[in-house]
């Protein structure tokens, strides 16, 4: 059976036809591929998870950019921004800080186009309002930094608002470009310390907001892959590149549960990636619930008041951009490992996470919410959950962890335990001191 169509029944206007809607198709490829890689970087938190806690997105002293610039309770530190600019600048330049002023805002003009494709934008600005924005808050930012890392002098008589600066500082709804903070660094900052880098400059407000114990490795970030300074803190936990992401099949027990069937938690002080949890299993399976070889190692986690601010801001910025999902993966496991104040109180026991909040339930309560309205079908923690779930579901696992439950659950059905065997133990001495003496009438 021969086609309709052989190449030999093309004519001349059925080539042209092919080469148009060829040349169209590849077209709207390109365009499509270029207006990915323009899409905006900064926008606001998806509704579904703004909603969930509105205060882990809004800023409490300090806008930044122009998404919140209106708001009347940001209106009264744009002074405090001013005097930051000026102390930045006559540090800087003290004989000519005009000049260098000048030239930060012709940076600012030059780089229009790309910070407009930066933002979704719900208004028009015109251009010198958003030049003379992004310049104030870059060298706030910059200013900020600066002291923050090398001043003795007080910010502020409130001795809290540097924390919460910090805080606004990686807010996903309160950022700048990240290209421009940099150009506005080089030419202040950069000048009087020439052997600090970009990275390394900004690393001490990284560090004081790390979700776990150990410091933060700066070592393989990069400013040119990173599009804000949340970008910068979710690149810090990322996974090794042969660490891979898969379809979530198994999900693992609580803390308590796993540590009835004899899982041990240990704190991992070498992890391969930071958010790294790693499981080691005893080289006889059937024995490992009495010998307690089976462990699972993860960073000692740091839960304070602003975990929740930084989990909510690093996971809605992976369901908002196209981004590893690491942060999100990682929050579903610890949301399995934590079913109620219990779980905490073993993990805090264990040494793998240290609560600063009022108690471990406001604890549980975080880490279970955390992940409400947030898909998490894809993980990075699969094949541990498999090995956790495949230990647990073992016999001697399995009926231990019913006995513990049943049996040892809290001390009075261990006092009862032991008392029903006591009692036993009487009943059996007595049954055989009557059948003796029987025996010898």
């Amino acid at each position: 059976m021969t086609s309709p169509i052989g190449n030999g029944d093309l004519e001349l206007g059925d080539v042209n036809m092919i080469q148009d809607t060829f040349q169209s198709l590849l077209d709207y490829i390109e365009n499509e591929e270029n207006h990915n890689r323009s899409l905006p970087q900064i926008g606001k938190a998806p509704r579904t998870l703004r909603e969930l806690n509105p205060s882990s997105f809004n800023h409490r002293v300090v806008s930044i950019g122009p998404l919140h610039r209106d708001d009347n309770n940001v209106q009264a530190f744009e002074k405090q921004k001013i005097i930051c600019l000026n102390k930045l600048m006559r540090r800087t330049s003290p004989s000519s800080f005009g000049d260098l002023l000048k030239s930060c805002v012709q940076k600012a003009y030059s780089l229009m186009e790309e910070i407009k494709a930066f933002y979704v934008w719900e208004k028009t600005i015109d251009d010198a309002v958003v030049a003379k924005m992004m310049v104030v808050d870059a060298c706030f930012i910059l200013e900020f930094i600066h002291w923050y890392s090398k001043s003795d002098e007080p910010f502020s008589v409130n001795r809290l608002l540097p924390k919460t600066i910090i805080c606004d500082l990686v807010l996903l709804e309160n950022q700048i470009p990240l290209f421009f903070l940099n150009e506005i660094y080089e030419c202040t900052i950069l000048k009087n310390a020439p052997n600090i880098s970009f990275i390394e400059f900004i690393h001490p407000i990284l560090n004081d907001l790390s979700l776990f114990e150990d410091e933060i490795k700066i070592n393989k970030i990069s400013i040119d892959t990173s599009p804000h300074i949340l970008s910068l803190l979710h690149e810090c936990y990322k996974p090794r590149d042969d660490t891979k992401s898969n379809y979530l099949k198994s999900t693992i027990h609580s803390a308590v549960d796993l540590d009835r069937a004899g899982v041990k938690f240990k704190p991992n002080r070498s992890p391969k990636w930071p958010m790294e949890m790693d499981v080691t299993s005893s080289m006889f399976p059937c024995f490992s619930w009495c010998w307690g070889n089976t462990t699972l190692r993860m960073q000692v986690f740091l839960v304070h008041d602003f975990t929740e601010l930084v989990l909510r801001n690093l996971i809605a910025y992976e369901h908002s951009y196209q981004t590893r999902n690491h942060i999100t993966s990682y929050a579903f496991a610890m949301d399995m490992l934590v079913n109620s104040q219990e779980d905490v109180t073993k993990l805090v026991d264990s040494k793998i996470l240290i609560n600063d909040m009022d108690s471990n339930e406001e604890a549980a309560n975080m880490i279970n919410n955390i992940c409400k309205e947030v898909t998490g079908e894809y993980s990075f923690y699969c094949e541990r959950c498999e090995t956790l779930k495949e230990y647990c579901d073992g016999y001697w696992p399995k009926n231990i962890t019913w006995l513990r439950k049943t049996y040892f659950s809290s001390p009075w059905n261990i006092i009862a335990l032991f008392a029903g065997i006591i009692l036993f133990a009487l009943t059996v001495v007595q049954t055989v001191f009557t059948i003796n003496s029987a025996g010898s009438n």
